[in-house]
């Protein structure tokens, strides 16, 4: 087995908990290892730090599987997923979809595994996983019988890793059009072709408490395929839906019908910026405003313009929200941090010469567990805040 030598004082993010060594924090290779290989991980002056899968081509060129002296093998790779499956066992309930193994979160770098019923769907985003592939869907077949393993390995943070884009079966087949079951409410996913590896099941309990706040006229910006939306019309709101994607509202229709919530819904095909826009300058008319946009940071550089765009329509947001309305504001950015969101809707009440204040500041769901040492593992934040 190579081992990896550190340049003095690298070792120190290692310390704090991260899992991540990048290739410009890398002094020497010592023994032949090519990528996907296992390989010891050491500090300058020769310390064991880890062990974990290598990638010459990749800028995190090390990603640490354990701190131990521990063989990485079928019997390591058993005890990581059969501690996620416990886990989920203990955090998710009335649900037929959740995420089973959330990469890093899990000791598992690079491997994501959704469950929608009897159906399984894997991402396996770096080359040391791919390495894993096979033993990793053995396992699952044996620890969960699911009916079929589809691969959406399509993301494409694969090509940082040199890895193809490509999807389809790894074990058994079956349709990819599933209904799952959220809380009470169906939903219809589109494994296949549907965001991430078909629904948002990180927003899964922040939908769940949006719930309790629900009513009145509701405005869902960014509604996609009407998560939100239903759990807002079931408690009682009248919803507006906004969404660019004529896909995507086709679905969220489908879902109020579904539900049996179409009376309670209207949605439509426009630019929520646009929308916002106009919709701001009529004044207030609701009493509860969702935003959930995708992420407009997507790299640190990215941070200003994406400050902007958040400002923009939390800025607009406010302005339609009545006195004592609920302002749902939502980033999946990494790259923003809570207290950045949470300063970014406070300039933004400022300049709308609205008073808020903070009832709920809310992540992931807890099948997405975050890593302590790695704040990259805790990306999504969900603000609920009340206008004064």
């Amino acid at each position: 087995m190579a081992t990896v030598i550190l340049k003095p004082g690298k070792e120190e993010r290692l310390a704090g908990g991260h899992l991540w060594i990048y290739a410009g924090g890398i002094r020497s290779v010592d023994g032949s290892a090519e990528g996907g290989d296992i390989v010891d991980v050491r500090a300058a002056d020769r310390a064991f730090l880890g062990r974990g899968y290598i990638n010459p081509r990749s800028t995190i060129a090390v990603r640490l599987l354990t701190r131990r002296r521990e063989v990485i093998d079928e019997r390591f790779f058993r005890g990581r997923l059969e501690a996620a499956l416990a886990l989920r066992r203990r955090v998710v309930t009335r649900t037929t979809a959740s995420r089973l193994v959330y990469s890093e979160g899990d000791g598992l770098p690079g491997l994501i595994v959704d469950r929608y019923g009897d159906l399984l769907v894997m991402q396996v985003l770096t080359l040391g996983m791919v390495r894993q592939e096979g033993l990793i869907v053995r396992l699952l077949q044996d620890l969960i019988q699911p009916t079929a393993i589809y691969a959406r390995n399509d993301a494409p943070v694969r090509r940082l890793e040199g890895l193809p884009l490509e999807a389809g079966f790894l074990a058994g087949e079956g349709p990819l059009l599933r209904e799952i079951e959220e809380a009470g409410l169906r939903f219809r996913v589109d494994v296949a072709g549907g965001q991430k590896t078909g629904f948002f099941l990180d927003q899964r309990e922040n939908r769940a408490a949006v719930e309790g706040y629900a009513g009145g006229e509701v405005l869902d910006a960014f509604c996609y395929t009407g998560g939100f939306a239903m759990h807002a019309a079931r408690a009682g709101g009248r919803v507006v839906g906004l969404e660019v994607s004529a896909e995507a509202l086709a679905a969220a229709e489908a879902h109020a019908r579904l539900n049996g919530l179409t009376d309670r819904c209207v949605f439509q095909e426009v630019n929520a910026f646009d929308a916002l826009r106009a919709l701001a300058r009529e004044g207030p008319r609701f009493d509860m405003v969702i935003l959930d946009p995708p992420a407009f940071a997507k790299s640190k550089a990215a941070l200003p313009k994406a400050a902007a765009g958040y400002k923009e329509i939390n800025l607009r947001a406010l302005k339609v929200l009545r006195p004592g309305g609920i302002l749902v504001s939502c980033s999946c950015s990494a790259h923003v941090r809570e207290d950045v969101l949470l300063a970014i809707v406070a300039e933004a009440a400022a300049d709308a010469r609205r008073q808020v204040r903070l009832l709920e500041a809310r992540t992931q769901a807890r099948d997405h567990p975050i890593h302590p040492g790695m704040p990259e593992t805790r990306y999504l934040k969900c603000l609920i805040l009340e206008t004064m």
